[in-house]
């Protein structure tokens, strides 16, 4: 394929904008994310070189009350704006909602108010030329009237029906009102696209999951006749009548670009043996049988090709131009990379094979928050995009770097991209895994190499080394830990010898001298291990381009605060090792400005045995006392969470000072308690102390708890005191939840 031909397929941007309602609760994914309140994001926007961008103009937001009264600033202000960026609006009416409160998906009135809207729309921005009235009708139809998920809450087949010819039925009314103003406007009708395979017993299933999946776009396309595979199950069983369907026989607005969604959950494998899967994937059922349904990536042994055959079959069934309309994965970044890039690569060979491909869309530019359980509640939980918005400011990650060198063309060698994803590597499955026939093998456009340059960890016999190490295997990063003996940090020719034979592209340098209080009398060793050896690294990657990522502590501050610190808190060490780390931070960032040096505190976690946590439950379990100090203030660390966050920023190219801590500030004795009380343990044998009755010989800040304020990028405490122990002791319940 020719760069011309690779050049053809254009890059898109889209923000999650959902307002789904649950309730009488609306619940906003632009005022959540902060765009609503950031101009500024646009010309973030317009740095990654996208050609258009899927934006809101949500019937919702600018006209609650009636169209009478609706506000337009907003709107006005953003397009505007995009248009003198040069970057095409994609403009949204209704995302997953069910528009305002005087009206619901099966109000018999929704489509005809839907094109009233649309209109005043059209009227004020007579230049904008693309359009997606409703965003998934299909997937909201789904959501809104069969799985009583999100407003109106139906759990039937009638109520799926009423929702989904309605929203069908108010895009094809609103495009006909747009189009009395601006004829040359264009429908980008999105869809989620999966593909379900299953035992053959549940194969009637899956035939009809299989066209049940084209329903929205075949109703718009005029499709729907009682030849259908699904006309009787919509007549007799959806309670459709026969004109309701021929309307849009009769109404034909075929989409001018079939926008596909596509996601890991969207291919799903059905299976009546129940028994073989976890609980959570025996939901399914279809009033016949129950069956589970589970993500194919878990659980099928050869990997499906993913959208690469999707696309073709949506272009053999419509003839019609096609765009991936949404691109995201809720992962670690190094598979966030993979998954874009695979995506990318799947749309360069379908236009390579003739296919009218358009463009690929990089969804939620700027997150989201709480797909995980459907958008029902507000739990906080964030996945990032091109940006990540938990600081002062949006802050880029690493695929705003990948579609700027895929919106120019341009190559990106980032050497996570080497490796497969989660959904194509062995330890991916839930269960014991399946082979299902007439799947093909992975596609020969996705070459991983097993010989692609390594991340170094050092600290191989150290609580952190070895969590990394464990990490980096859980997330498909070629890596080597390494022992003193193999990689000296304080030694020159070593460090030369290990680089050479191993060409890494990262250090993390998880090494160092730990025990704060022998420090006093063996400050010698604490600075050749904590301040040498960091300095020496940083000298080496800053020659060699290695990206070097090493640790400090929170006993770099004198504890003089009653909040907690910040990375542009003066330093004030109070002992030995504080004063090496303190040191090491200043030798590091001297010598290798790009240097990412953490700071973090108290680790506890789930593959260690000597951490303060399950050493003091350990005691407490058998009945005896444990001295835990009130008078210390710090911030709890889940190492599992340090070292996920520490790997993504080291992939985002971040650097600088970082504080990386589970928010929330305790004691120890408080900690402790808190860890029982999850646990069910008897807290009596807790006794709170002041510290000196612990006869610690360096002296310790009376408070060294930490934030970062750069990027809130942890969790809290309890949440990762509760994964901690449903991880450590399974059979634990957690206190306070029903």
């Amino acid at each position: 394929m020719t760069d011309s031909e690779c050049s053809a397929v254009e890059l898109w941007g889209g923000v999650e904008c959902t307002v789904n309602r649950v309730g009488d609760h609306y619940f906003s994914q632009l005022e959540r994310s902060g765009h609503d309140s950031r101009f500024d994001d646009l010309d973030r926007v317009a740095e990654l070189g996208v050609r258009a961008l899927r934006y809101p103009v949500l019937w919702e937001r600018v006209a609650p009350d009636g169209i009478e009264s609706a506000n337009w600033s907003w709107s006005d202000e953003r397009l505007a704006r995009l248009r003198e960026l040069g970057i095409t609006p994609i403009v949204g009416l209704i995302h997953h909602g069910s528009g305002p409160k005087h009206t619901s998906l099966v109000d018999p009135t929704f489509a005809g108010k839907l094109a009233d809207y649309a209109s005043a729309v059209a009227q004020r921005y007579p230049w904008l030329e693309c359009y997606t009235p409703v965003n998934e009708p299909l997937t909201t139809a789904r959501f809104s009237g069969l799985y009583g998920v999100w407003y109106p809450h139906g759990r039937d087949e009638r109520s799926f029906k009423d929702a989904m010819l309605n929203e069908c039925r108010a895009v094809v009314l609103a495009m006909r009102a747009i189009r009395r103003v601006n004829s040359k406007a264009k429908l980008i009708q999105t869809e989620d696209l999966g593909k379900t395979y299953s035992t053959p017993a549940l194969a009637y299933q899956a035939d009809f999951n299989n066209e049940f999946r084209w329903l929205a776009w075949d109703l718009l396309c005029g499709r729907l006749d009682p030849r259908h595979p699904l006309w009787e199950w919509l007549t007799l069983c959806c309670g459709a009548e026969p004109r309701e369907l021929m309307w849009f026989e009769e109404n034909n607005c075929a989409p001018d670009i079939i926008g596909v969604n596509y996601y890991v959950t969207s291919e799903r494998y059905l299976d009546e043996r129940l028994g073989n899967y976890p609980e959570c994937f025996q939901c399914g059922g279809n009033g016949r049988e129950r069956y589970a349904d589970i993500e194919a990536a878990r659980c099928m042994a050869i990997p499906t090709q993913g959208i690469t055959p999707l696309l073709r079959e949506a272009w053999e069934r419509y003839s019609l131009p096609l765009a991936i309309t949404e691109a995201h994965i809720d992962s670690t970044r190094d598979d966030q990379l993979r998954w874009l890039s695979e995506i990318w690569h799947a749309a360069r060979q379908a236009k390579a094979e003739g296919i009218d491909m358009r463009a690929v869309t990089v969804w939620a530019l700027f997150g989201s928050f709480d797909w995980n359980c459907l958008l029902r509640e507000c739990r906080g939980y964030y996945e990032p995009g091109a940006f990540d918005v938990r600081g002062p400011a949006p802050r880029p990650t690493a695929i705003a770097k990948l579609m700027r060198d895929l919106g120019k063309n341009r190559r990106n060698d980032h050497p996570v991209l080497s490796g497969p994803g989660w959904w194509r590597r062995p330890e991916r499955f839930f269960c014991s895994p399946i082979n299902v026939e007439r799947i093909m093998e992975v596609p020969t456009t996705l070459n991983f190499s097993k010989n692609l340059a390594p991340v170094l960890i050092t600290g191989g016999t150290g609580t952190l080394g070895r969590a990394f190490a464990r990490l980096c295997r859980e997330r498909g990063l070629n890596h080597h830990l390494l022992s003193r003996a193999e990689m000296d940090i304080a030694h020159e020719r070593s460090i030369e010898r290990a680089l050479a034979h191993y060409q890494p592209w990262a250090i993390i340098n998880a090494a160092g001298y730990v025990r704060v209080d022998d420090a006093e009398a063996d400050a010698e060793r604490c600075f050749r291990e904590n301040t040498l050896g960091p300095a020496l690294l940083a000298s080496f990657c800053t020659k060699k381009k290695i990206a070097l990522v090493t640790f400090s502590s929170d006993l770099v501050f004198d504890g003089t605060q009653s909040a907690p610190y910040v990375e542009t808190d003066r330093t004030a060490p109070l002992n030995i090792y504080g004063v090496s780390k303190a040191e090491a931070e200043k030798r590091v960032l001297d010598s290798f400005p790009g240097a990412l040096v953490i700071r973090t505190s108290a680790f506890f976690g789930p593959w260690d045995e000597y951490n303060f946590i399950t050493v003091a439950l350990r005691a407490l379990r058998g009945g005896r006392t444990f001295l835990a100090p009130n008078d210390l203030t710090i911030s709890p660390t889940y190492v599992p969470d340090l070292v996920n966050t520490s790997l993504d920023l080291m992939i985002d190219g971040e650097s600088g000072i970082w504080h990386l801590s589970n928010d929330g500030a305790v004691t120890w004795a408080s900690l402790l308690w808190r860890a029982a009380e999850l646990a069910r343990v008897d807290p009596r044998p807790v006794q709170a102390c002041p510290s000196e009755q612990l006869h610690f010989i360096a002296r310790r800040p009376a408070y060294s708890a930490l934030r970062s304020g750069r990027s809130s990028l942890m969790p809290s405490l309890d949440d990762a005191l509760s994964r901690y122990f449903r991880q450590c002791e399974p059979d634990v319940g957690i206190a306070g939840r029903g």
